[in-house]
């Protein structure tokens, strides 16, 4: 199997300097003179290329080689040298045990792969073997972004899921593609299927920290690119069986089944992945098995497609910057518990198109909306309730420890006092009577055990001993203490000899040569020699004033307490295990009442939110209804809170009939103005509608939307060669090949990146083909104000503008979308608001003028001669010569008037028009 993708190779060849030590997998030029350790470093390694080897040394993980410079680069760490290899020093580095998951993050947050290898003997077993010797290892695991476990390597708001893709080919030749999503660290496995030209939009969705492809699929650019955008990396599978019979056995091997019928109709693209996955999961966690519900399968239709610009343009999980703080999940997240906060976050990525399956979500939410003391108590049950999902998943893989099991007692009796609070609540909705029913299947007896077994004061990991309460093992509480009570238990059975042999003098003493024994004076130590004393104590030596005994209870306790620590840790290490196992038993119950403390906490986090911000619940059903009254953008009505500012609402109404279509409104006004933000708000409200939750607006009544397209903001890709504008187009021929009738599509400032009458024939004739062909509800912003005059050719366009107010001079905008177009956008204004040097914004207030004026002049003939389309419009105005030639006067100047347009003129320009017509009217140029 090869794991590291070209990039990371380069990466790791720039990291090493010319100087370094010959890599050890590649042949000698002759015998090397090197120790038994460093060969069976080189061995290692040599069997587990493309990672990094974290080889243990007692209480270090030692790099060597190339593995060490690339170490010690990313890790900041110093570099040194051990010994030599054919003639060149060996660069070494190392991390302490202690610390090594906070060196693996940063490895792994850099792209890095690790191999740990283990010490899998005592080193005292190795002596034994002979001097040269060599303390057995075994690398347990490789560590990569898309398998880790570990509590602090994970983001508790976020899934972390591994994405296996391959692909087979369908009976009309095109390739399918399965999608594999599964997260160990949860037990989550998702299949599904999509065509090439919807793989990104899967993979959005998905959001996965590692894609894993078959090796034939490395150099094709779309899988590139698509594992950039998603900020994941691509590890190759080398050969691998995973088509038809030997997928499916597969399958069925890991899960013990006889057959795949009982997971539905899969495809052979779909078990393709999901064999393609479990490869991978045993490749990485070696014996290790992870506790991974059945695969299951999702639907495409079943949830709103929203493609990879989209999600970015409304930044839905993350900002363009990728932070989590200013998108919609950051704004809207009222969870308590980090399940719920992950389920919040996939019910986001996918929203629903089931009106009924919307429903059972939404009267969950309004369940807890009417009920704020029940919300109140449920939510505080709630945050008592760790993360029992991962925490069985660390257990089941061998890597838990004693605060996950303190994690899941405490979880049990949270999920106690959550069900017994909601049971006590009438009309319970079904998504919570379910959830209730799953969170109180719960074995009782099991948190009452862990209760007891448990200590107070938990270590991170269970070798460190001492998580088992007092009292709870008779035999653990012995071997404590003989070794922590020495001088107390030698004081008490010195205590007991004395009474037994009835003699105040005897002492208990050690030596390393006799070991535990008593010691009597001579004259006193004669009368132990004698019966009855001579059948407990045995005479082991005699001394010039003393005698020295022992008993077979010294003997056995001179072993016990030399061995007490470490008998101590084998008990401790046994319960713990014990315990483990009988919450592993219940592992499925488990997974269940997490989920359902998931469901319960972000539903009662999204009613807090409405309750908290005047938020409403919607009516979604099938119908092409859009139609928002006072609607607020999520994300920016929390900031201008925040700063004490009031949101401006407003409405919009997109609603059209199913032989007609959507209807399209053109948005107009000023730069700064609000038209993004009026964008984007009804898409948010349309995806916070569909996930469930309630609106931020007065009222709402949405028709499902099936596909959510938007083209907001300005961007490169340099890296593929396209410019700004190349980038635009792309996004919006995307657009206009997927849209449909329930698609809501939002467009911001369409053909703006190239020359005016280029920008505004293809802003034309995008709305053009909205209209008439996709049909989709649509909100177009621009600044082509020529646009507005659609409005009078196609019946579902309507024109919207932002209103605004000059004040001396100055702009003032109000925020608030009102019918009509605006005439003008107010770009000078905007730039003296920016910080424009004054003489900068003078002159071109200046050139403003004087370009108006030259273009109020000549625009008409322009625009007949360079755009047809706008004939009909506008009336040629009669040059001076015609008047002179023509019919009179009077004539000529009833024509002029005839083609102005008082609406379109801004006070400067009509006071020029003014003067023209007095000109003609005097028969003047």
């Amino acid at each position: 199997m090869s794991i590291e993708p070209e990039a990371r190779k380069s990466r790791a060849q720039a990291a090493a300097p010319e100087s370094a030590a010959r890599r050890p997998s590649e042949p000698q030029d002759g015998p090397a003179k090197i120790s038994p350790m460093m060969a069976q470093f080189i061995a290692i390694k040599a069997a587990h290329p493309g990672s990094l080897l974290f080889y243990r040394m007692g209480d270090f993980y030692e790099l060597f080689f190339e593995d060490a410079e690339i170490a010690a680069k990313a890790l900041g760490i110093v570099l040194t040298r051990r010994g030599k290899y054919q003639g060149e020093d060996i660069p070494m580095c190392g991390v302490p045990v202690e610390r090594a998951q906070e060196y693996l993050h940063r490895l792994i947050s850099l792209g890095h792969r690790v191999s740990v290898c283990e010490q899998i003997e005592d080193p005292a077993e190795a002596k034994k073997r002979g001097a040269k010797s060599v303390v057995r290892r075994e690398v347990r695991r490789l560590v990569t972004p898309g398998t880790i476990t570990e509590e602090t390597l994970l983001d508790p708001a976020r899934a972390n899921r591994l994405l296996a893709i391959a692909r087979a080919r369908q009976a009309d030749g095109q390739w399918s593609y399965g999608l594999a999503a599964l997260d160990i660290s949860t037990g989550e496995f998702l299949l599904s299927e999509a065509p090439e030209a919807q793989i990104e939009t899967e993979i959005a969705r998905i959001e996965p920290a590692e894609i894993v492809i078959p090796e034939g699929l490395m150099d094709q650019p779309l899988f590139v690119r698509l594992a950039r955008e998603a900020r994941a990396p691509l590890t190759p599978l080398g050969r691998l069986a995973a088509e038809g019979p030997a997928a499916e056995r597969r399958i069925c091997d890991f899960f013990g089944l006889a057959t795949l019928d009982g997971l539905g109709a899969l495809s052979p693209a779909e078990i393709a992945a999901a064999a393609a996955a479990l490869f991978y999961v045993d490749r990485t966690q070696f014996s290790a098995r992870p506790a991974l519900s059945l695969p299951t399968r999702v639907a495409r239709e079943a949830h709103m497609s929203i493609d990879a610009a989209t999600r970015a343009n409304l930044e839905l999980t993350r900002t363009l910057g990728g932070a989590r703080e200013g998108s919609l999940i950051g704004a809207i997240d009222r969870s308590v518990t980090a399940a719920g906060g992950r389920l919040l976050a996939e019910r986001l990525a996918a929203p629903l198109t089931d009106p009924d399956e919307i429903t059972r979500r939404q009267e969950a939410v309004a369940f807890f909306f009417d009920e704020p003391a029940l919300r109140e108590a449920a939510r505080r049950a709630l945050k008592a309730a760790p993360d029992l999902m991962r925490a069985i998943a660390r257990l089941a893989l061998e890597r838990g420890g004693p605060r996950d099991l303190a994690a899941l007692r405490d979880g049990f009796f949270a999920a106690r006092a959550l069900v017994e609070t909601l049971r006590a609540a009438e009309n319970l909705p079904g998504e919570l009577a379910q959830a209730c029913a799953a969170a109180g299947a719960l074995d009782p007896l099991v948190p009452q055990k862990l209760q007891s077994a448990l200590a107070d004061a938990l270590p991170l990991n269970r070798r460190d001993g001492g998580f088992v309460a007092p009292d709870f093992d008779a035999g653990l509480d012995e071997l404590r203490a003989l070794r922590d009570d020495t001088r107390k238990v030698v004081a008490a059975l010195q205590a007991r000899y004395c009474d037994l042999a009835d003699m105040r003098q005897l002492k208990l003493k050690h030596n390393n040569f006799l070991g535990f024994y008593l010691e009597a004076p001579q004259a006193q130590g004669e009368k132990l020699l004698k019966p009855p004393f001579d059948a407990m104590f045995i005479h082991r030596q005699t001394m010039a004033g003393a005698m020295r005994f022992s008993t077979p209870e010294l003997s056995e306790l001179d072993v016990k307490i030399s061995t007490a620590a470490d008998q101590a840790l084998v008990r401790e290490l046994s319960i713990f295990d014990e315990l483990a196992a009988t919450l592993l038993a219940q592992g499925e119950a488990i997974k269940r009442a997490a989920a359902a403390l998931a469901c319960i906490d972000a539903a009662a986090g999204l009613a807090e939110l409405a309750a908290d911000c005047g938020w409403t619940r919607p009516e979604v059903d099938g119908s092409l209804k859009f139609h928002i009254e006072g609607g607020r953008h999520p994300v920016v009505e929390a900031a201008l809170r925040r700063g004490g500012a009031p949101f401006v609402a407003n409405d919009c109404d997109l609603s059209g009939l199913a032989e007609e279509g959507g209807r399209i409104a053109v948005v107009t006004g000023p730069n700064m103005a609000g038209k993004s933000t009026y964008l984007r708000q009804n898409a948010l409200i349309a995806v916070l509608a569909q996930i469930g939750s309630f609106v931020p607006a007065r009222r709402a009544h949405i028709g499902v939307v099936d596909r959510l397209f938007s083209r907001v903001g300005a961007s490169d890709d340099l890296a593929r060669g396209r410019s700004t504008f190349m980038v635009e187009m792309v996004e919006t021929a995307a657009i206009l090949n997927s849209a449909r009738a329930r698609s809501l599509v939002i467009l911001d400032e369409i053909g703006r990146g190239t020359a005016t009458f280029d920008g505004l024939s293809i802003a034309w004739a995008v709305m053009e083909h909205l209209h008439e062909v996709n049909r989709s509800r649509a909100l177009f912003a621009t600044h082509f104000h020529e646009l507005t005059q659609l409005g009078k050719r196609l019946a579902r366009i309507d024109n919207l503008t932002v209103r605004v107010s000059e004040w001396k001079g100055d702009v003032i905008f109000l925020h608030e979308i009102i019918a009509g177009a605006a005439d003008q956008s107010y770009g000078v204004q905007v730039a003296k608001l920016a910080g424009l040097p004054a003489q900068v914004v003078a002159r071109a207030r200046l050139l403003l003028s004087e370009f108006e004026a030259a273009e109020r002049m000549s625009s008409r003939d322009r625009l007949v001669a360079d755009l047809p389309l706008f004939s009909a419009s506008y009336v040629k105005a009669p040059e001076p010569a015609e008047i002179a030639h023509g019919g009179g006067s009077a004539d000529a100047l009833g024509a002029a008037l005839d083609a102005v347009n008082p609406d379109e003129l801004s006070p400067r320009a009509a006071l020029e028009e003014l003067y023209r017509l007095k000109r003609l009217r005097a028969g003047e140029a």
